[in-house]
């Protein structure tokens, strides 16, 4: 039995990013899966898979996390899935084009800890800002730079 080749990992269902993925997929001949919790419209390609997990919370972060080996490429804005990745030796790019690196995820979660309690006693609303054009350029420079390393074994 041969053993997997590395891909992307896409946590969808929020993804403004997937078409961005699509293009530097197939431009490096890379799988890429989608997970989500509902059905979502994709390209018929053979490097493309959908998979469709129960609505639970956190099913999609869970079925990821069970999935992801080293040198995948995972995209996701979710803190807590990213920190779970990167401990099984993958990579992680949010879609605005930040990776999560061991260095800077312990800040990231903190600083997520810390939003939520000022959310909670009501010291703060409203969610990140709106997903502008540059953010989908500098997520495809990083994402292009993302793959280019783990094919270099950096």
């Amino acid at each position: 039995m041969s053993e997997r080749r590395s891909g992307v990992f896409v946590d969808a269902d929020a993804c403004p990013v997937k078409d961005e993925v699509y293009r530097v997929a197939l431009r490096y001949g890379l799988n890429v899966t989608l997970v989500s919790n509902s059905w979502l419209r994709t390209p018929r390609e053979d490097w493309l898979e959908l998979v469709i997990v129960d609505p639970e919370l956190d099913a999609a972060d869970a079925w990821i996390i069970e999935q992801v080996v080293k040198d995948d490429i995972v995209i996701t804005a979710d803190i807590p899935l990213a920190s779970e990745c990167l401990k099984k030796g993958a990579r992680v790019l949010g879609p605005r084009g930040r990776p999560f690196t061991e260095d800077s995820i312990g800040s990231a979660l903190a600083t997520r800890e810390l939003l939520s309690q000022l959310r909670d006693m009501g010291e703060m609303s409203g969610g990140p800002p709106p997903f502008e054009k540059k953010d989908r350029s500098q997520f495809l420079q990083a994402l292009d730079q993302m793959i280019q390393a783990v094919r270099r074994g950096r």
